[in-house]
């Protein structure tokens, strides 16, 4: 039976809260950040939850260690 390998890159971007949401941080922090207005940029630091259940379904597949 092989190893059950997880997607390195799915487990550094989402995280599971205490209480099992499914977050991740917001896209569009990496550069450009001049022209964004600091509304926009505070949003960033902020983790946001993912609802859909597709989207828990695919990350569980990809991480099955990360719970």
């Amino acid at each position: 039976m092989p190893k059950i390998k997880t997607h390195k890159s799915t487990a550094k971007r989402f995280r599971y809260s205490g209480t099992g949401k499914l977050m991740c941080m917001r896209q569009g922090k990496g550069h450009l950040r001049r022209k964004k207005a600091p509304k926009v940029k505070a949003t960033y630091s902020s983790a946001h939850v993912i609802d859909q259940t597709a989207a828990r379904r695919r990350v569980k597949k990809l991480a099955p260690t990360l719970e």
